[in-house]
């Protein structure tokens, strides 16, 4: 085993593989058929590979006739997952490439369905699994990764994935997926990245019930027990990897808020689920106004939904209105709430801590259609992970209440949208302005081009976690991502804007990160948040971090 400096990346030292076979089944830096003569006989493949030696350019047109070929988005997936096993710099170039295309299957909405199905499809093991059968050993297991160069960890309990509920270890798909957008859209290198899932157990029946599931066969853990193996993890991880991002995705709500609480002030640490969606969102609502050409103190905003990703949102409108001056109170008072048992009002008896503050004093109302009617609002927004709930009578009534009615249907996956792009648009004739969380066509509506909009968390994280990697950040704030939604926001051209559009298009989302991990960046050397200096020339130094799919030349290792 050798170690090179490799020019090609901002590793600062990478380890070769031994000679032959190795390379190839090494994903990091297995070329497959690009390897050149001169490599082949360096690095001892001669014969191990076809004798014609292929550009990067000819395995993407080979892997996108394949990928365009295969019968279903599922199928897709599997391809995908199989060459990201294989050779993750040609990866990256396809996917980064041709984003557009390929997010919808890496990310949201294929993955829900690759996660129901994990067990069944599963073909190589990609990041580390973590049980309750670990406790006393967590660090141990840690110490089990191959690297130590870790700078962000996604992990996840599989409690509540997307809008699809409890799918235990299965919900493995979502750490890799969100970690292959870190490195897709913001650069960071795929080998410091790494998904962890800690599996303690599920109530999902049917996964209980399967022979193919791959977790723990039990009930969920809770209470003591569970909290105990949390903090082991945490206590271990930043031991292993010191210094890492460590984004807690797709909690449970019972524990998501507290899980933040606990550790924001501990560790580098954030929720993508509130702090992410909630900036994505934001940035979306103040695009909105760019087209409304409203004020956000004027406006009443909402929820159908009470969970992470609501109260997150809410949060952070309340903190753009203290910004602009307004009291807390009367920032609050600017969103409203309806969950399973209707509007949060005063008075409602077993609230918990974060529905209270938005309980205001307001007469019930049973249903959401009743609530839409009595607090008129000028947005409504979904999270709520329940399919079809914004009826054709409500968003008819949004359409009456507003000339530019925004109606943000949230929930993951598209199965899961409170309403689709189609009826948000016709049945306002045309004047919504709408949001998804998974992707919808574009249409015409009265000769106009419309334009529905993404709210993807990717369009956040990755940018946030560029920033907060590449200047050594110690904490991870709440102001880092109003400051990534106003940069989100600021970054939508006058004529996307006219497309009803409230982000860019993903075609630019590499300038999209850059400009977020600016803002990032800023506010880490503002607020003395890193023990390292700032560069004399940020943007640089930023760009200089994103890797870059591009192959090395190892003939002279």
């Amino acid at each position: 085993m050798k170690t090179i400096k490799c020019s090609s990346d901002r590793l600062a030292s990478r380890t070769l593989p031994a000679k032959g076979m190795d390379w190839l089944h090494n994903p990091i830096f297995n070329k497959g058929t690009a390897f050149t003569e001169a490599e082949r006989e360096t690095l001892g493949l001669r014969g191990l590979l076809p004798p014609h030696v292929q550009s990067m350019d000819e395995q993407v047109q080979r892997v996108l006739a394949n990928f365009r070929s295969k019968s279903s988005d599922l199928e897709r997936y599997i391809q995908l997952v199989g060459l990201q096993d294989r050779n993750e710099t040609l990866f990256y170039r396809v996917v980064m490439d041709h984003l557009e295309e390929m997010m919808p299957i890496i990310y949201t909405p294929t993955v829900g369905k690759a996660c129901q199905e994990y067990g069944h499809i599963f073909r190589r093991s990609r990041g580390l699994y973590v049980s309750q059968n670990d406790r006393g050993d967590i660090q141990k297991v840690l110490e089990n990764w191959p690297t130590r160069d870790v700078k962000v960890i996604v992990v996840t309990d599989g409690e509540r994935i997307l809008g699809l509920g409890d799918l235990g270890a299965s919900g493995m798909g979502i750490p890799v997926g969100k970690l292959s957008l870190y490195t897709a859209c913001a650069g960071i290198h795929p080998a410091q990245c790494l998904p962890i899932t800690i599996d303690v157990g599920t109530n999902n029946e049917t996964f209980l019930k399967d022979r193919l599931y791959i977790g723990l066969r039990q009930k969920r853990l809770r209470g003591d027990d569970y909290d105990a193996i949390i903090e082991e993890f945490m206590v271990a991880v930043q031991k292993v990897f010191p210094g890492v991002l460590v984004q807690f995705e797709d909690f449970g709500n019972s524990n998501a808020f507290r899980l933040l609480e606990r550790y924001r002030d501990q560790a580098c640490t954030f929720n993508d689920d509130i702090q992410g969606t909630g900036s994505v969102a934001l940035a979306g609502i103040l695009s909105a106004l760019r087209i409304s050409g409203q004020r956000m103190a004027d406006q009443r905003v909402l929820f159908l939904g009470a969970g992470e990703a609501g109260i997150g949102i809410a949060e952070n409108i309340v903190a753009c209105l203290l910004e602009e001056g307004l009291p807390v109170a009367e920032a609050r008072k600017r969103c409203w709430f309806v969950d399973s048992k209707g509007l949060i009002v005063k008075g409602r008896e077993a609230l918990t801590e974060h529905k209270l503050h938005f309980a205001h004093d307001h007469a019930p109302c049973a249903d959401l259609t009743t609530a839409v009617k009595a607090i008129k609002p000028t947005m409504l927004i979904g999270v709520s992970g329940q399919p079809k709930t914004f009826t054709a009578e409500i968003i008819q009534a949004m359409g009456e209440y507003n000339q530019h009615p925004v109606i943000f249907a949230l929930s993951n996956p598209t199965s899961k949208a409170e309403c689709t792009a189609e009826e948000a648009y016709t049945l306002t004739g045309g004047r919504a302005i709408f949001a998804s969380g998974s992707p919808f066509p574009t249409m015409t509506i009265n000769g106009k081009k419309l334009v529905p909009g993404q709210g993807n968390n990717a369009y956040i994280f990755p940018g946030v976690g560029l920033g907060v990697v590449s200047t050594g950040a110690r904490r991870v704030t709440d102001s880092m991502f109003i400051q990534a939604a106003r940069t989100l926001a600021s970054l939508i051209r006058d004529e996307e804007l006219a497309e009803g559009r409230v982000y860019p298009s993903l075609n630019r989302i590499h300038e999209v990160s850059h400009a977020i991990a600016m803002a990032v960046a800023e506010e880490v050397y503002a607020k003395n948040l890193t023990n390292e200096p700032r560069p004399d020339d940020l943007a640089a130094f930023l760009s200089a971090q994103m890797f870059k799919p591009v192959y090395p030349d190892y003939s002279a290792k």
